[in-house]
This record gives structure tokens, C-alpha cells and sequence, in this order.
């Protein structure tokens, strides 16, 4: 992914636990019907569970500093970074937070861009867009997976989230941009890459018929192994990520990863299946702990190009897939309906 968190009054003792029953069971009813379509608290004030834990047995708090629901008319820049924003007409590639450390640009030919994305009716939409005449950067580096080419044609989004967090439990509800591009959610800390999941949204070819329904997901050590998995899956999901929303959940703690598929449990490691994977598929001592997402990370929402599995050659084949009636503007959405956190107490 990368190129380099006694009462007096009886009724008023009751009062909280009506209430707290009252909001379990509106997310009760939306696990039973298994419906997606509706992950969002019909009370503007109730605070929801994850998708996969509707009655909150596993007693997580909402983490409000990084949690999103995109509800509101523009995004919090306070939570989120955006990537390459513009100044005096060009994109500019600074961290707020950071503003000593290098920003990547983005997965060359692809180039983030800070205008690359929209709100429209709670929806988090990130645009690839054909855009030859952008303002590319001239650089072109040797990257770390890959070839060096330059940057052009394709512009993309990137959001990073500001605030970082340590364990706990991520979801997303999404949809993948209908092109030959990866839509990923994914995360760093320091000396790591947490990737929940990279998915390539049409695949075309020999071989590569199966990149749009197969979910990617890695660890990865940028200490030891310059970015290289010490764990890495890759299943067939049954469907195309393209097609429609589906939710993804992600437990995550010292002892271990459990993945989520619409509410189902999907994959589950221990940090020890973890390090035993590493030991068997890298070149390391067997002292070496592969369990490396142990540190604080921060979100990254993005899109890029994949010139391994193929690539957008022009608009029109940006567009291949878009609808009748939207396939002359350049634009393909990759869109979040929300991304939560929940941490234990």
C-alpha cells in the first residue's frame, strides 16, 4: 500500500435503563433483518454498535474523535487531513499535524488530489477522476512495490484521519469505485501498515477475473521488513465490491484480529498465528515478533492505481462501467457511508 485510537426517585434510577434498553433494541432489530441498508441510529442522539455486536455485549464506546458519520454538510477538517489541497492553483503536500514528515503523493500513474471528493446525502464520495490536464507533480521515484513511472492522467482522493487510537473495534460501510483501481481502508503507526482491505474494483484479464471479489487484507513491518506482510489474507467473498454497500468490522487487540463481513464473522488470527506466519514466509530469526500492530495508527481512506492488474488507458475506459447517462463526466465514486471506532472502557 505505501511507498516508503441512592436516588431519591425510583423512576429516575430507571429512567437511563429504559432508555439504554430502548436504543439496544433498535439495533437489535437491524441485525435480525441483516439489512445494511440501514446501519445507521434512527435517533439523532443514540450512539450505534457495531454491526456485528447489535446489543453492545462487548460493552464498546463509541470513539467520537475519529468515528464519521458524514452527516453534515462539509468535512471536519479536524478530523480528517485531505490530501493535497490547493494553493495558488497547484496541490499542496503538507501534513497539519506533522508538518516536518514527507506526504505521499499517491501510487504513480494516480495523484492525490484535494478536490477529489464530495457529501451528498451522508455519503462520503471519493472521486477517481480522468483529469490529464491536473497540475502532476514532476517526480517520479523508485517505489517500493512496483515500477517508477510518472505521474498522470488519473487523480484520486485521500482522507487521513487525525486523531490516533490503539486497539479497538473498526468499521466501515462502503462501496468500491467501479474501475480498474483499489479503493482501500487502511492505517499507519509508527514502523507499521495495517490494511483492512484493498479492493480492486473490476477485474479484467487472464487471471484476474477473481481481483474484484477477493478481500485483501496484511499487516506490515516498515522496520524489519521495509513494508513487506508478516501477515496477509486473501478469500473470496461472493461478491463484487462494486455491486453494492457491505459492511466491514475489525476487532482488533493485543491478543489478536477478528474480521467481519456484514455482521458474520469472516477471518480470525491470534498474535500468534500471526508470528508464526511471519516466521514461515519471511526471511527472520525465530525470535522475530511479527506481531507488530501493537502501536497507535491512524486511518487513511484512499483510491490508487494498480499497474500490476491493470489500469484506466483513457475516460472512456475510466467510465467502462459507469451508468447509462454518467459516463462523460471522468468521475468514479468510491463511497463511505461512515466509519466508526469503539474502544473498550
Amino acid at each position: 500500500m505505501f511507498d516508503s485510537f441512592s436516588t431519591i426517585s425510583h423512576t429516575a434510577f430507571c429512567l437511563p435503563h429504559v432508555v439504554a434498553m430502548m436504543v439496544a433494541l433498535q439495533w437489535v432489530v437491524v441485525a435480525a433483518a441483516e439489512d445494511v441498508d440501514s446501519t445507521k441510529p434512527t435517533d439523532a442522539h443514540a450512539q450505534p454498535a457495531p454491526f456485528s455486536d447489535p446489543t453492545n455485549d462487548g460493552e464498546w464506546v463509541y470513539n467520537t474523535e475519529v468515528s464519521d458519520e458524514f452527516d453534515g454538510s462539509e468535512v471536519d477538517e479536524d478530523r480528517w487531513y485531505i490530501v493535497g489541497k490547493f494553493e495558488n492553483g497547484k496541490p499542496f503536500y503538507k501534513h497539519p499535524d506533522k508538518s516536518e514528515k514527507k506526504v505521499w503523493k499517491g501510487r504513480a500513474p494516480s495523484q492525490f488530489s484535494g478536490r477529489n471528493y464530495r457529501l451528498e446525502n451522508g455519503v462520503l464520495k471519493l472521486e477517481v477522476r480522468w483529469e490529464p490536464d491536473f497540475p502532476f507533480s514532476d517526480e517520479i521515484r523508485q517505489p517500493v512495490f512496483g515500477d517508477a513511472l510518472p505521474y498522470e492522467n488519473i487523480t484520486t482522493a485521500c482522507f487521513i484521519s487525525r486523531k490516533p487510537f490503539q486497539y479497538g473495534y473498526i468499521e466501515i460501510k462502503s462501496k468500491a469505485a467501479d474501475a480498474q483501481l483499489s479503493s482501500a481502508f487502511w492505517s499507519t503507526g509508527e514502523g507499521i501498515e495495517f490494511d483492512f482491505f484493498e479492493q480492486f474494483g473490476d477485474g479484467r484479464g487472464k487471471a484476474k477475473e477473481h481481483l474484484d471479489s477477493e478481500l485483501w487484507w496484511s499487516v506490515r513491518d516498515w522496520k524489519k521488513q521495509k513494508g513487506k506482510p508478516v501477515y496477509t489474507e486473501r478469500k473470496d467473498v461472493g461478491f463484487r465490491f462494486a455491486d453494492d454497500f457491505h459492511v466491514y468490522g475489525v476487532d482488533w487487540s493485543e491478543n489478536g484480529i477478528k474480521y467481519y463481513l456484514d455482521g458474520q464473522l469472516h477471518s480470525e488470527v491470534t498474535a500468534d498465528d500471526v508470528r508464526q506466519w511471519a516466521r514461515e514466509n519471511r526471511d527472520v530469526d525465530q525470535d522475530y515478533d511479527g506481531y507488530v500492530a501493537t502501536v497507535p495508527i491512524h486511518l487513511w481512506l484512499d483510491n490508487e492505481t494498480f499497474p500490476w492488474h491493470g489500469m484506466p488507458k483513457s475516460k472512456e475506459d475510466l467510465e467502462r462501467n459507469s451508468p447509462e447517462g454518467e459516463k462523460d463526466d471522468g468521475v468514479v465514486d468510491y463511497e463511505i457511508e461512515y466509519v466508526r471506532v469503539w474502544q473498550k472502557k
